[in-house]
């Protein structure tokens, strides 16, 4: 059965070789969302309606600390999932420490155009 894995890395600099690492690792194609935690959401209850249109550059550079990074693909049956959350866990750190991140695998039930990397 094919499956869904998830990424979710806190750490924008580190992003960049997890594409590269799933790359090397045959993952056939990856989609990249920026996204926010809830409980950063929650931590910017200071929302204020009379902002500029155009934000100063320090304005978005704060609201730069709140992006993370969801990395998600499908891969094929046979493909070693086992493999590709060790290693991705290598290179961002313990998924159990804060502040890394968190990453799953679920079963997908039907998939069209799943394609193989040769």
């Amino acid at each position: 059965m094919p499956k869904l894995i998830v990424a979710i890395v806190t750490n924008m600099q580190v992003c960049h070789d997890v594409i590269h690492l799933w790359e090397t690792l045959n993952v056939p194609g990856a989609t990249i969302l920026d996204s926010m935690g809830m409980r950063h959401l929650q931590q910017r209850h200071t929302h204020r309606d009379d902002l500029p249109l155009l934000p100063s550059l320090r304005s978005m550079l704060e609201q730069e600390e709140y992006n993370h990074r969801t990395v998600f693909s499908v891969v094929p049956d046979d493909y070693d999932v086992d493999d590709l959350m060790r290693r991705t866990e290598e290179l961002v750190g313990d998924f159990e420490a804060e502040h890394t991140g968190l990453m799953f695998v679920v079963p997908v039930l039907q998939v069209h155009g799943l394609r193989k990397v040769e």
